[in-house]
């Protein structure tokens, strides 16, 4: 008997990826996106002021679960699997900076976006700073959570090729696991089916043949090519909110700060108790700011 309610419990104590979406009207898909088969979801309407998300390396969609409901009843939200991750086709060659921005730039002409709002997390940040840099036209406000690009250490980028490579070897529980150790701060936030879902991708034939094409980002040369100078950085017109997450690793920590003191006139919302995903593992406290600062 104690068992049986032992187990009750458990399951009345469940949280899923479905939680934040099972009273959403959303809608998935796959679109051509320069010659890339790019899986996407897409909620609100089409006639409000657009949002589009970007994950971060190795991510998917879904990391914008929490988030696609609060935001949605007022702008028209679109996220997307980039090249080469998640369940987007994986071509066979590099993913640099200048793909991802050609890929995002096709997903806005195909939903009609001349000009967006864009929410971006690590590698999704230095990719919406690099869309804002080349193509300031289109992009109206920014949110950087953890982002990437301006510096890189080689013991970050050997920390995250290695641990990547690790977990696409053995796509195990366990080893998907530690992924998420560096990801969220709370244990009870790395929820099982954001898990399996990793896991699913990480067990793809393609995902392993060319896992080394999405980890080009942390060879030294490549990063070096792809980094946003400080310049850049500074001539961004996007007003931008920065998200400070306190648990992070340092060197997105410090990156935040450095990012949000160069570009003219960036705010920072400081989230002490996350860590890289900080809209996941709080949305309680991200979403109303990020409300607050797209809608001005």
């Amino acid at each position: 008997m104690s068992e049986q309610n032992e187990h009750t419990g458990a399951c009345e104590e469940y949280r899923s990826i479905w939680g934040h979406l099972r009273e959403l009207e959303f809608r998935q898909g796959y679109l051509d996106a320069d010659g890339v088969r790019t899986r996407y979801v897409e909620a609100g309407s089409p006639d409000a002021p657009h949002v589009l998300m970007l994950h971060g390396t190795g991510g998917h969609w879904e990391t914008f679960a929490p988030t696609l409901g609060p935001l949605s009843e007022h702008f028209h939200c679109v996220a997307v699997d980039m090249v080469g991750n998640g369940f987007s086709e994986k071509p066979d060659h590099d993913y640099e900076i200048p793909v991802y921005v050609r890929q995002i730039h096709a997903v806005m002409d195909h939903f009609g976006m001349d000009r967006t709002h864009l929410i971006g997390m690590s590698l999704g940040a230095w990719v919406a700073a690099a869309t804002a840099v080349r193509h300031p036209e289109r992009v109206g406000r920014m949110i950087l959570m953890s982002p990437a690009g301006l510096v890189a250490t080689a013991s970050n980028m050997a920390r995250i090729r290695a641990e990547r490579t690790a977990a696409v070897n053995d796509p195990s529980w366990s080893s998907i696991h530690k992924v998420f150790e560096h990801l969220i701060a709370d244990e009870s936030n790395r929820l099982p089916d954001l898990i399996a879902l990793r896991q699913a991708v990480y067990r793809r034939a393609d995902t392993r043949e060319t896992i080394d094409h999405l980890l080009i980002l942390q060879d030294a040369g490549a990063r070096d090519r792809n980094l946003i100078p400080e310049s850049d950085w500074a001539a961004i017109q996007a007003p931008t909110l920065v998200v400070a997450s306190g648990k992070d690793h340092g060197e997105y920590r410090s990156t935040a700060h450095t990012v949000a003191r160069l570009i003219p006139d960036a705010e920072v919302f400081e989230m002490p108790e996350v860590r890289h995903w900080p809209h996941f593992e709080d949305p309680a406290a991200f979403n109303p700011a990020a409300l607050g600062f797209l809608g001005k």
